[in-house]
């Protein structure tokens, strides 16, 4: 398979609903990974060690199977914005590379790793400023459950109650929050993805390692997995530290910048801290991949459309 067919023009709505679908599908299927990778990034090494699996099993012993589902519908609600956006933004960007090259007269239909690392940044610079509010709600509503098991009530009853009280009490900016660590996470996780996967898919077909199917499909996101998470795992971290953060009642904050906050991480808790949760990361990135990677490009199929 050539890259040729990024001459098809984009048909832009279909994608859209697609991508939605597909990245529902994906992260109902593993949320709770999600989950548990939030709690063991906003545990400090200054309490007792924990683990994934610590954390996964007082989740059960606290909640029920239910409370790995904390936070689920603005999880949804920031995919329905982000997924597509960048997604869909980084195949119709692939096209126009693709187009300029040709008339240029020297592109044939190809785009480099480099370029596509370039435009899978871009998409989802622009994807996470747009969700960052639903990704502020979901982060803080997963790390209610914290203040739950310390026998105290939790600060939102869903996610329409934390968007208010978040606007109320921090204005409306407050909504975008930690927004500059998320963009950084957003460029690098989404340079990883979505180049790695296109060209790795594109390198698995080429060389007839196998064909366009769910085989490399599944090969491509392994890769891909793997890729985004050792670029994105310490600005993941500082992320959710930055996100989860609230003032004190005169104003003081713990860390004042993603800056302060990586600077402080590493003093207090050592380089390897940036890579805190790196295992319930991959091991939730790997297969959200995998389901929304396979279910997209069946839905594309079923749609008429080529592949990705």
């Amino acid at each position: 398979m050539s890259e040729s067919h990024g001459h098809q023009q984009p048909q832009t709505h279909t994608k859209i609903l697609l991508t939605s679908l597909s990245a529902m599908v994906a992260e109902t299927a593993t949320f709770p990974i999600d989950l548990t990778k939030t709690r063991l990034q906003l545990h400090s090494s200054t309490t007792k060690p924990t683990n994934a699996f610590r954390v996964a099993s007082e989740i059960i012993r606290q909640h029920g199977p239910l409370g790995f589902y904390q936070g689920l519908s603005p999880a949804i609600l920031r995919h329905l914005l982000y997924t597509p956006i960048r997604i869909v933004g980084y195949e119709n960007l692939r096209y126009l590379v693709v187009v300029d090259n040709d008339v240029a007269g020297g592109g044939g239909g190809f785009v480099s790793l480099s370029t596509k690392a370039l435009l899978g940044g871009l998409s989802g610079v622009i994807a996470q400023v747009v969700a960052s509010p639903a990704d502020l709600v979901k982060v803080r509503m997963q790390a209610d459950g914290r203040i739950v098991n310390h026998g105290l009530q939790p600060r939102y009853s869903g996610p329409f109650d934390a968007f208010s009280k978040i606007i109320k009490e921090e204005g409306f900016g407050g909504l975008w929050k930690g927004v500059l660590p998320n963009i950084q996470r957003a460029f690098l996780v989404n340079m990883g993805e979505l180049a790695c996967y296109d060209h790795a898919k594109r390198f698995i077909i080429q060389n007839h390692i196998s064909a366009d199917n769910m085989y490399a499909h599944t090969l491509a996101s392994i890769m891909s997995g793997l890729s985004a998470t050792a670029l994105s795992c310490p600005a993941d971290v500082v992320k959710t530290r930055m996100m989860n953060q609230e003032a004190s009642k005169d104003g003081k904050v713990v860390y004042q910048s993603s800056y302060d906050c990586l600077v402080k991480t590493v003093r207090m808790e050592g380089l390897k801290a940036l890579w805190k949760g790196f295992f319930p990361t991959w091991a939730r990135l790997g297969p959200w991949q995998f389901v929304f990677w396979v279910t997209y490009e069946k839905f594309r199929h079923a749609a008429g459309l080529s592949s990705f």
